[in-house]
């Protein structure tokens, strides 16, 4: 098979039956369309769950012992990454470098397509080599293809230096699905622009993403009940919510949870635990402190 042949069988790169007149449509029927073909991506999704929750619970192992998470793609997968990345902190006050991202081409990257990186295995094993990634350490590949060599020379690298690896891809039997200790293959069909992996297969990512994210941090106690319980209060908005948080959780009024918040130093758990019982700072600290960080064995005790 030659490289044309190659790359025309994967799903993603197939043309779409139902689009096959997108040029001469109206549109409105362009937009039904395309919000139609988006409205399979959650099955393609679900299919790929068990993978997804093997792949939360490696990430989840990997920071509660003190590892990193690193997000490696290119091209639109490696913008995806960087977007969930960057929503870790302020949602749930995670340290700077707990999440990190490797995309081809570097930061710029990010904003300026750099393509001719992708090709590149040897390119993703040096940028895995120079963040220094450890036995501990999660790495998670991004690549709609499933075959993207700068993913597949991170994660090789990855895997060489002992940490856990998970690749996402949207094609079955792909490349990089046997380099990785979880396989996530969410199949959404092809594009209803053919090939472009920004769409639906770029949806697929974003998804599985956040539920990477938000479950992992569920289960490290940064939520209680279903609100973000340590996150940076850094603005006015935030803080608002801040406030909202503690009034919601201790069933008290938003000005009194304000001056508990303020008392608390603005973290989250603390007021929340301080509140409902009524206890103060210290005793709040050695509560939380003796469930772990979690606020609902906190209460508890």
């Amino acid at each position: 098979m030659n490289l044309r042949d190659e790359f025309g069988a994967l799903i993603t790169e197939q043309r779409n039956p139902k689009s096959m007149q997108l040029d001469a449509m109206s549109t409105l029927q362009i937009l039904e369309l395309i919000n139609d073909e988006d409205g399979t991506v959650a099955g393609g999704v679900r299919r790929a769950l068990s993978e997804i929750a093997r792949a939360t619970e490696l990430v989840t192992e990997s920071i509660r012992n003190g590892g990193r998470v690193f997000y490696v793609g290119a091209g639109t997968s490696g913008r995806i990454g960087s977007l969930d990345a960057s929503e870790w902190r302020p949602t749930f006050g995670t340290d700077p470098d707990l999440v990190q991202v490797l995309i081809a081409g570097g930061s710029s990257a990010t904003v300026d397509a750099a393509s001719g990186f992708e090709d590149d295995a040897e390119l993703g094993a040096r940028d895995v080599k120079s963040r220094g990634v450890r036995r501990g350490d999660m790495v998670v590949g991004l690549a709609a293809s499933g075959r993207t060599p700068y993913v597949i020379g991170a994660l090789r690298a990855a895997r060489s230096a002992g940490a856990a690896t998970v690749g996402i891809c949207c094609n079955p039997d792909a490349p990089m699905t046997t380099v990785v200790d979880v396989a996530i293959v969410a199949i959404v069909g092809p594009e209803v622009l053919t090939g472009s992996t920004r769409m639906k297969a770029g949806t697929a990512q974003k998804l599985i993403l956040n539920m990477i994210s938000t479950a992992a941090m569920v289960r490290l106690g940064k939520v209680y009940s279903n609100l973000m319980v340590d996150m940076a209060p850094a603005n006015k908005k935030l803080l608002d919510r801040a406030r909202r948080i503690v009034a919601e959780a201790a069933s008290i009024p938003i000005g009194e949870a304000a001056k508990v918040l303020e008392a608390a130093g603005g973290r989250v758990k603390l007021t929340i635990v301080m509140a409902v019982l009524r206890c103060d700072l210290k005793d709040a600290e050695q509560r939380l402190e003796r469930a772990g960080g979690f606020v609902r064995k906190a209460l508890e005790l």
